[in-house]
């Protein structure tokens, strides 16, 4: 038996399963309701299993999460975290963001949904939000953020800004996420917005 060295990062590992039943899913689905170091996504009959939810995941998310409310409120952009809740059109699909917003005024689905990816899977993530028509869906990985919309077709499409928060600059954004210090980050951050300002 090996025995892991402290310090070491945790490893996220991520099972796919296919032709699950939207029933088998529910029933997996309520026996994990009590373990917050599994998390599940559910699109068409493929169910991905994540666990344990990593640290780096869990430190991107909350600093982005950090950075983008500190450039709201610097701002003066009205908006409502609405966190990490499950999305879900019964029979077909359900998913859970690691962040979510509504920008102006609370909604019952979000504006925006955020999704970091550390472990890939094979469920295209964007699928899982469209039958709520969510605006927008990010996606930090591997350093980059992408936006996309969902255009009149009600298919997803990348661009380069977002409409909610369309002067945040995404490449200032990044260098933040990156800072050494979450605290530090956000008081630069702040800092580098004023002098853009």
């Amino acid at each position: 038996m090996s025995i892991p060295l402290l310090g070491n990062p945790i490893q996220e590992k991520l099972v796919t399963v296919a032709d699950v039943s939207w029933e088998e899913f529910k029933a997996i689905e309520a026996q994990l309701k009590d373990n917050r170091n599994v998390r599940l996504s559910y699109l068409s009959g493929i169910l991905e299993i994540m666990s344990p939810i990593g640290d780096k995941h869990e430190y991107v998310k909350t600093t982005l999460g950090y950075l983008l409310e500190a450039y709201m409120r610097e701002l003066g952009i009205r908006f409502y975290g609405r966190g990490g809740f499950t999305l879900e059109e019964s029979g077909y699909a359900s998913g859970t963001p690691d962040e979510s917003y509504c920008i102006g005024s609370n909604k019952e689905t979000p504006d925006i949904v955020i999704e970091v990816i550390v472990t890939s899977g094979t469920i295209n993530r964007k699928e899982l939000y469209k039958p709520k028509k969510v605006p927008e869906v990010w996606f930090w990985k591997s350093d980059q953020i992408k936006i996309f919309r969902l255009n009149a077709a009600g298919e997803y499409e990348e661009v380069n800004r977002s409409d909610f928060l369309p002067n945040l600059d995404l490449t200032l954004l990044l260098q933040y996420i990156k800072h050494p210090d979450q605290y530090d980050a956000v008081a630069e951050f702040l800092q580098a917005i004023r002098k853009i300002s």
